[in-house]
């Protein structure tokens, strides 16, 4: 199910980090009840999701864009920027 790592960063004002593991799982949480397309991501360490191949990174990182905008972004935008781990790249 979880067969996809990706690696999340988050952008604040030009500054770019692992996103951390508490915001992963705030989100992830949070829509674990309220959005089925993202029922299949998985919080494993700070900067690193797990999901399925049904999950969109694109819709993926405008969802938590905007929802880590307003929750930690203390009135900064909060950019999401997903890409495949460099792990899985090399084993396809």
């Amino acid at each position: 199910m979880f067969a996809r790592r990706l690696r999340v960063e988050v952008e604040v004002e030009g500054q770019r980090r692992p996103c951390p593991l508490e915001w992963l799982d705030s989100f992830c949480m949070r829509r674990f009840t309220g959005e089925a397309a993202f029922d299949d991501t998985l919080p494993r360490a700070e900067g690193l999701l797990e999901a399925g191949f049904g999950v969109d990174t694109q819709r993926l990182s405008r969802e938590m864009s905007d929802w880590l905008s307003k929750k930690k972004g203390q009135g900064k935008r909060v950019e999401i920027r997903i890409t495949e781990s460099d792990s899985q790249k090399a084993s396809r």
